[in-house]
């Protein structure tokens, strides 16, 4: 199973700004535009893109642990017990994963439409 890696690159550069933000506040760094040249700009992440990666892994994962459930069941000798209960919790989580970001998405959504302009 792909484990997908997270990128960090986006992680520094947000807490690099917030950083210059606070010292900005502080009044102990020039403005914004004098950082800004020195830093490289972010690539754009399409999130519809990441968002079908991620459950095709989903559904992977869930089909490698129906597999190999079936395959055991069937008398493999290749296959442990233990695989098997381990990829099927590993289906499990990432199903429940992949739920739980559904819901908060929908609540986000929810949120924006009833906001007021």
């Amino acid at each position: 199973m792909a484990v997908s890696m997270i990128d960090t690159s986006r992680i520094e550069a947000m807490v690099a700004q917030l950083k210059a933000a606070a010292a900005r506040a502080q009044g102990n760094v020039a403005p914004i535009e004098s950082i800004a040249g020195a830093e490289k700009p972010a690539t754009r992440v399409d999130f519809a893109a990441v968002l079908k990666n991620s459950l095709d892994e989903v559904n992977s994962s869930q089909e490698k642990a129906g597999k190999m459930s079936q395959s055991f069941s069937m008398g493999d000798d290749n296959i442990n017990l233990s695989d098997v209960m381990i990829a099927m919790q590993k289906a499990s989580i990432s199903f429940q994963t992949s739920v739980q970001v559904r819901n908060k998405l929908v609540s986000a959504y929810r949120d924006i439409m009833t906001m007021q302009v």
